[in-house]
């Protein structure tokens, strides 16, 4: 082979070498679902057991396992058995959120209180052959002093759990809190254009969290996203799961997300909690600027909301 045609085939070889790299990298990126809250009441046009169902068709036809975080007082009936029970023999990995969702930060929950509320949960969530010892905390609040936080984490340790982090949190509550206020006014209301912003929104986060973990970890983590189970969830998630299948994004089961190393970092900030990916940054000191607190809220997502009339 002549000098420069070699040059040339090489050039060529490393183009597309890169051009791959680079589609790898894109295709990278992985998502994992994680809902929070479970409960038995209706909303716009469902009722509880179609929200269920709705959630668990969308995730079959996905083939894709999520993770389901019980609290405790939401299903503590009949009822509520049946509902957890449903995603546990879907296959579905089944975390604990505690007994009562208390706000750990708050001057009235003492650590002692915490821990007994978390224990308290146990008994209906160790029933279920899919549950696994992963805590998420409620509001995502990790503790704001340093003796709520480090002995919070040693009582996980002794009782053999682990955090329940989420790397994309969103707030899709107030989305779908406005959603429900604009049925119960108009029960044939449009709820389009709910959709449409809860769409963009879900993504514009997703990515904002990507980029920060890129530059912070220096790599894109499997991602977690907070979602809720809801009426907003149960219409609006066979078009979220397609949207991140679109844009290069893979779905893949929660389990698999949980396995990455990041989710096992002890960020080293107080207050704590948030978005894991935002108290990895929120710990390197180089962020601040940038990093609101709290990471997420309605706060952020009404004025938004106000502007579009929804």
């Amino acid at each position: 082979m002549r000098r420069r045609e070699f040059l040339g085939s090489l050039v060529a070889a490393v183009a597309c070498a890169a051009a791959g790299d680079a589609f790898a990298e894109e295709r990278a990126r992985q998502i994992a679902f994680t809902f929070d809250d479970p409960k038995t009441d209706s909303g716009p046009g469902l009722t509880w057991q179609q929200v269920n169902d709705n959630l668990l068709a969308a995730l079959d036809k996905a083939n894709v396992k999520a993770a389901l975080f019980v609290t405790g007082m939401r299903v503590d009936s009949e009822d509520g058995r049946k509902l957890v029970a449903k995603w546990n023999d879907a296959g579905h990995l089944i975390g604990s959120h505690s007994y009562s969702h208390l706000f750990f930060d708050s001057k009235k929950v003492t650590l002692a209180g915490f821990e007994a509320d978390l224990l308290k949960n146990e008994p209906l969530v160790e029933r279920y052959s899919q549950f696994q010892k992963l805590f998420r905390f409620p509001f995502f609040k990790e503790g704001n002093t340093k003796e709520k936080r480090d002995g919070m984490r040693a009582f996980l340790k002794e009782h053999g759990y682990r955090i329940g982090r989420a790397t994309v949190d969103a707030s899709d509550w107030a989305i779908d809190g406005r959603m429900r206020k604009r049925y119960e006014k108009d029960a044939k209301a449009d709820l389009r254009p709910y959709r449409d912003f809860y769409l963009q929104h879900i993504w514009d986060r997703a990515q904002y969290y990507d980029s920060l973990a890129q530059r912070v970890l220096g790599r894109s983590p499997a991602h977690t996203v907070l979602l809720h189970h809801s009426p907003m969830n149960a219409m609006f998630l066979p078009d979220l799961i397609a949207q991140f299948k679109g844009k290069g994004w893979e779905p893949v089961d929660a389990a698999k997300a949980f396995a990455d190393p990041v989710y096992d970092r002890q960020p080293d900030i107080l207050p704590c909690g948030e978005s894991l990916i935002w108290a990895l940054a929120k710990e390197t000191g180089k962020f601040d600027a940038e990093l609101r607190y709290p990471g997420e809220d309605d706060v952020y997502e009404n004025p938004k909301m106000d502007a579009l009339g929804l």
